[in-house]
């Protein structure tokens, strides 16, 4: 993405990291080996916590982003970002051009520690193999016949500049709201991080086992709400929580040029907000979901005519908040749909 429009605030905020020191965004730098655990390093603050989850007291993990203020598309990667990359057992990016510096330093480090990209566990993303996690055994199941993403070593160092982490036209990066694609990245830092540490093995797929039940009990929040609201209208003024919509059977009714705009930086087409703008107003539209780390004119003028017309507005974060964890995260935003549409 080319640019983001934030909120004065935000911008205040993303300056004072400014200046307290280039590598101020990021948490302290991973300890390596030394002390018998494994180093995980995630590009936010989302993958860390499954890590994090995942691995438990074998883990030392470094999420580089964890504020709400930083963006990871323009995110300007430090020295220190580096060393940290460069002592990495295991990396975790979402890919699909949404955290492409993780990239670059990985590329700069030398780093050889085998790579793990969200996007391409996807139904969506191209020429992913496809998976049925509900038909699976997820933690007993052979990782030899999976997508790229399950390579291991030498194998997925070797793999750092395929695809995945190029921007792709059309397709929606924002993968970590689907709870589905969740599950099966969950099952292969699992099975990473016993290939790193095999005596832990059976301990990280018995924590990914557990982490994917929870995961499952939050589909099976939106298929409640697909129950009662299937086919029901939302608008987004950018695509981060389409996934999870539509996961609850709801119909993203944005003009795609609309979301795509906001999504860049770039202004919205008078013809396109108008279009918009008729959309809320014809009643069909249940909800509005903004970014809450974002925004802009449209954004504020799609806003102040939900409220006009008593659209229920959410904020939806690119980030995961502090004091949650990605499960807890997910079904904040699932009751908070479930909510706006019950009432």
């Amino acid at each position: 993405m080319t640019r983001r429009l934030l909120p004065a605030a935000v911008l205040v905020a993303a300056a004072s990291l400014t200046l307290a020191g280039c590598a101020g965004t990021s948490s302290p730098a991973a300890s390596g080996t030394d002390d018998g655990t494994l180093s995980v390093v995630a590009s936010t603050n989302v993958y860390g916590s499954l890590a994090a989850e995942v691995g438990g007291d074998a883990v030392e993990v470094t999420s580089i982003i964890t504020s709400l203020a930083q963006d990871p598309h323009s995110y300007e990667a430090s020295a220190r970002d580096q060393l940290t990359v460069s002592q990495a057992d295991l990396v975790i990016e979402n890919g699909g051009g949404y955290d492409s510096f993780l990239d670059g330093l990985i590329e700069a480090s030398g780093s050889e520690a085998p790579v793990l990209t969200a996007v391409e566990f996807s139904h969506d993303f191209p020429g992913a193999e496809g998976h049925d996690h509900a038909d699976e055994d997820h933690v007993e199941e052979d990782h030899a016949d999976e997508t790229p993403a399950a390579e291991s070593g030498e194998a997925a160092a070797d793999d750092h500049d395929h695809e995945g982490h190029d921007h792709i036209e059309g397709f929606n990066e924002h993968v970590w709201y689907d709870p589905h694609t969740i599950a099966h990245l969950v099952e292969d830092i699992a099975h990473e991080l016993g290939e790193l540490d095999p005596a832990q093995a059976d301990t990280f797929e018995s924590n990914a086992a557990a982490l994917i039940e929870r995961i499952d009990a939050l589909e099976s929040s939106l298929e409640a709400i697909s129950a009662d609201h299937a086919g029901q209208k939302i608008f987004v003024t950018e695509p981060v929580p389409v996934y999870l919509a539509a996961a609850a059977g709801l119909e993203d009714a944005t003009p795609a040029a609309f979301s795509e705009a906001v999504e860049e930086g770039q202004d919205v087409p008078p013809a396109t907000l108008l279009e918009a703008q008729e959309i809320l107003r014809s009643g069909e539209v249940r909800i509005v979901i903004v970014n809450a780390q974002t925004g802009g004119a449209e954004t504020t003028e799609i806003t102040n005519l939900a409220d006009e017309l008593e659209i229920p507005v959410l904020e939806f974060s690119e980030l995961m908040p502090d004091g949650v964890d990605y499960v807890e995260w997910m079904q904040q935003n699932i009751d908070e749909m479930s909510g706006a549409l019950a009432g």
